[in-house]
């Protein structure tokens, strides 16, 4: 079994990296979203702008009419000021231009207000132009950048998938599957030590009698409150104040968390069939 959990220490350390890899891949994709969402708003305010440039562009076309109608009537009065004969006649006349006038300054004061807005859109329209194909451009590279990136972690996540299955080719498939979700669940820790009848994965006391099982190094057994697989390893005070059967009951809470009409054969079950979606 030692051989066994020498591979398994091996894929662990080819497992985590390769899990740290695919993970990176995920977030890589990230770093274009602020980039992405800034260029959109860019976008959508080049739109409105256009769009309002186009409703002052149909102003300036209505107020232009206006101030050519207003102008009109006030030309037009001002020819007829020459045939009347009448002071009624020259007053109605007098009222006529006065308001034509009237009419005609205030439609180009709306006329200059429209251009000079005109002319402000403009250059805001040009400068908007301007920044999105920077930012496109500059999209475009970084989506170069990242592209490549994702091409070489990749190719390590294939140099490393061959490895793993250089090495795993003699352990058990569904052992295999296991490990593998097990150091997906447990930041990359997927077989530690059992050292002084405690996990060193989760640091919780194991019972006496199942810390013996995992000493003999039989078989695989995995630790029933982390999942993860147990190998034995030598204290430096010693074991014996661990390992003595008589000492089971103190050295563990199961009982307290297990059923009490769970069966040997029942305890035996939960230590093997453990819940790998924890």
């Amino acid at each position: 079994m030692e051989m066994i959990f020498s591979t398994l220490r091996d894929l662990q350390d080819i497992l985590s990296e390769k899990i740290k890899l695919e993970q990176d891949m995920l977030e890589i994709p990230k770093m274009l979203t602020t980039q992405t969402e800034l260029l959109a708003r860019m976008k959508r305010s080049f739109i409105e702008k256009n769009q309002e440039y186009e409703r002052t562009k149909n102003a300036e076309a209505e107020f232009r009419t206006q101030l050519l109608d207003a102008e009109s009537k006030r030309e037009k009065a001002e020819k007829n000021m020459e045939n009347i004969s009448t002071q009624r006649e020259y007053e109605a006349l007098d009222k006529e231009i006065d308001d034509a006038s009237m009419k005609e300054q205030e439609f180009r004061n709306k006329l200059q207000k429209e251009l000079r807005l005109i002319s402000d859109l403009d250059e805001e329209i040009k400068q908007s132009q301007a920044l999105i194909e920077q930012q496109e451009a500059e999209l475009d590279e970084q989506r170069k950048v990242i592209e490549s990136e994702i091409e070489k972690k990749n190719k390590q996540i294939k140099a490393l998938t061959d490895k793993e299955e250089q090495i795993s080719i003699d352990v058990d498939p569904d052992v295999l599957f296991k490990f593998e979700r097990i150091i997906r669940n447990k930041m990359g820790k997927g077989i530690v030590a059992i050292k002084g009848g405690v996990c060193l994965g989760c640091h919780m006391i194991l019972p006496a009698q199942f810390a013996n099982s995992v000493r003999t190094g039989e078989e695989i057994i995995f630790c029933p409150y982390c999942s993860r697989i147990l190998f034995y390893e030598e204290s430096e005070q010693g074991d014996e104040e661990f390992f003595f059967e008589d000492d089971a009951g103190s050295l563990s809470d199961l009982d307290d968390i297990e059923d009490e009409d769970y069966t040997d054969d029942d305890e035996e079950d939960e230590r093997t069939n453990i819940d790998y979606d924890d």
